[in-house]
């Protein structure tokens, strides 16, 4: 096994690489609530920004995947674009799983804080980073980030920053 793949009982965690970009460009469209982008753009997303990304498979199957990225503007902070877990899936904590094995890559040793923004009706998303706080032994800020009035007129709910910091790597055991 590679420092880039972890085996927990059937699943298998592990970066992802630009062959992973149609599997998961079907995972977000099978979804069905996450914002859809262009196939390329999941492509480039597995190939460009894999240290801070994961895919989770099951039986070749893949079955989770965050996308994710070092901020620019803050190097302690990773923030979270897209959690998706499959429906088969859900409920097992996946979605924590993979931010767990994220901040533990050695390529993210920097991290300190964890970013992400959450419409106000995803509720699935809301519980899991506050968990992650929880899990992390620290806080979670809340705030008005995006608003609806920033998007085109597609009806796109407001997004709200999720900040979950600081914490110092071994606090999640």
């Amino acid at each position: 096994m590679t420092k880039t793949s972890v085996i927990e009982q059937d699943l298998k965690f592990r970066m992802p690489t630009k062959d992973d970009g149609a599997a998961v460009w079907e995972l977000i469209n099978e979804i069905g609530n996450l914002d859809l982008n262009s196939s390329y753009s999941y492509i480039l997303w597995c190939d460009m920004f894999s240290e801070s990304s994961i895919v989770v498979e099951s039986e070749g199957e893949t079955v989770g995947f965050i996308s994710g990225f070092v901020h620019p503007n803050k190097p302690d902070t990773l923030f979270i674009w897209q959690v998706a877990v499959r429906e088969t899936q859900r409920g097992k904590g996946l979605g924590t799983r993979m931010l767990m094995q994220l901040l533990e890559r050695e390529q993210l040793t920097n991290i300190r804080y964890v970013e992400a923004t959450v419409s106000p009706s995803n509720l699935p998303s809301q519980y899991l980073f506050l968990g992650l706080a929880e899990k992390l032994d620290t806080e979670c800020v809340v705030g008005n980030y995006y608003l609806s009035i920033d998007f085109p007129r597609t009806g796109h709910e407001d997004e709200q920053l999720y900040k979950i910091g600081p914490f110092q790597k071994g606090n999640n055991e």
